[in-house]
């Protein structure tokens, strides 16, 4: 038989106040949901409010301060020039391309093919089957989903006839299944295309892009020399017909941070600009000093509360700021070489040592830097990019490069190149720099940068 007796146990448990899980949560916020947060506070806390707000104007506050005509448009209004036209009040030339620019999007590739399908005399139920083939094409125009399995059985011969006639519209190459056949209908629909060009694409691509132009050339009983001129042709062809019509939008970013050499000597500077100045509403603070007020005991919680509570929130965006500025330091001081003189110095570095030198847990580094940005003379980098794996490297110094700083000196070494380097050829010339990785890496580097092979690479 099982007695329950009573035990005294001493345990040590870490719990989160709200204050505490605020202040966590402010640490790891980019600089526009920090704004959100600011204002959803200020709402919410009225013991709160904004001292100096540095941001940017709105754009009606800035048209309405502008004048609504200039001295040389007066001018011509006095004169009988029909010509001229004045424009209203406000209508200045920054609205009219404010207004342009938020009212206008680029075309989308399946909009392209749907205006071109549009234009087609066929009949109604063609126009169905078109559309399902176009809206089945992702960006880059290749099939998402087999063609069969859009329409049954009995309506296939009308969807091959439409696959032909939509690979012949702009661009061409599209619904297709990838690069290669996208290469092939681009041939076959060329009339000036190389007489070669569509034997090389059909069977002999993987070859010629490893360089075997000897091999295929006696196999189909031409010259090396008609090969290569085949091989121009076939790179003036477009790999990836939709390319040209992406949908995605760019995505917009307020850095952190700014890095600069000033005489030689680094400056971090925060983006304060951004985020408006913070104090406690003198209100407030004249209720809670009132003695008329202090006999009033749920008024006197009230007020407590609130200027406690935005205390503690002002007192938690100055702790981001201040552990933001130290990580972004220790970051300066480990790649010292990248803020000098670009990506390709870039060494590794890992959150482990940025958490010793702060003084703080890894987790924090890892939660400091994420989504926050920083601009430096190379350009804007999330903070998170300066984190990255090494590669053991060769020769007696042993030296160490990093993922990143390999990547960008293939990017270089691609961009400046005379000829197309092949990726055996990028192997081998890393090498002689110390750098030494296999073929596939180099493959997987080139795809994660969006470089083609050296094949379909343009001159």
């Amino acid at each position: 038989m099982q007695i329950q007796r009573p035990e005294f146990r001493q345990v040590q448990k870490l719990k989160l106040s709200p204050q505490l899980f605020q202040a966590i949560k402010i640490m790891a916020l980019p600089i526009q949901e920090l704004r959100t947060t600011i204002r959803e506070e200020i709402e919410k806390n009225p013991a709160l409010e904004i001292i100096e707000d540095r941001t940017s104007d709105s754009y009606d506050e800035v048209s309405s301060e502008s004048p609504s005509q200039t001295e040389e448009e007066n001018f011509f209004e006095e004169t009988s020039d029909s010509g001229f036209i004045a424009r209203a009040p406000g209508d200045s030339d920054a609205k009219r391309k404010f207004m342009e620019g938020v009212l206008t999007r680029p075309e989308t590739l399946h909009e392209h093919l749907l205006w071109q399908l549009r234009l087609q005399a066929f009949p109604s139920d063609w126009y169905r089957i078109g559309e399902l083939l176009i809206q089945n094409l992702d960006d880059n125009g290749f099939h998402r989903e087999f063609p069969e399995s859009l329409v049954p059985a009995s309506e296939y011969p009308i969807l091959y006839k439409l696959m032909d006639i939509i690979r012949g519209f702009d661009p061409p190459g599209v619904c297709t299944k990838d690069h290669r056949e996208a290469l092939l209908v681009q041939a076959k629909c060329d009339p000036r295309a190389h007489p070669d060009a569509v034997r090389l694409i059909e069977g002999h691509l993987d070859r010629l892009e490893k360089g075997k132009t000897k091999e295929v050339a006696k196999e189909l009983g031409l010259k090396e020399e008609e090969i290569k001129t085949a091989l121009e042709y076939v790179k003036t062809l477009e790999p990836i017909p939709g390319r040209n019509f992406s949908a995605e939008e760019p995505r917009y970013v307020i850095p952190d941070l700014r890095v600069k050499i000033v005489e030689g000597e680094f400056v971090i500077q925060l983006n304060d600009e951004e985020i408006p100045v913070l104090g406690i509403n003198p209100f407030f603070n004249q209720i809670k000093d009132d003695a008329a007020h202090k006999k009033e005991k749920d008024l006197k919680t009230f007020v407590t509360q609130n200027i406690n509570d935005a205390k503690w929130f002002i007192r938690s965006i100055n702790q981001r700021n201040e552990k933001l500025v130290k990580v972004c330091r220790a970051i300066v001081e480990f790649q010292r070489e990248f803020f000098r003189k670009g990506q390709q110095y870039l060494v590794p570095l890992t959150l482990k040592d940025i958490a010793a030198e702060v003084g703080v847990h890894e987790a924090t580094v890892s939660r400091i830097t994420t989504g926050k940005y920083v601009q430096t003379e190379w350009g804007v980098f999330e903070l998170k990019y300066f984190f990255t794996n090494s590669i053991s490297g060769i020769g007696s110094g042993g030296s160490r490069f990093s993922k990143e700083g390999v990547k960008q000196i293939i990017k270089e070494m691609i961009q400046k190149e005379e000829r197309n380097l092949s990726d055996n050829e990028i192997v081998d010339i890393l090498a002689n720099r110390g750098i030494k990785i296999a073929r596939r890496t180099i493959s997987k580097y080139r795809h994660e940068l969006g470089i083609l092979s050296s094949f379909d690479r343009k001159k």
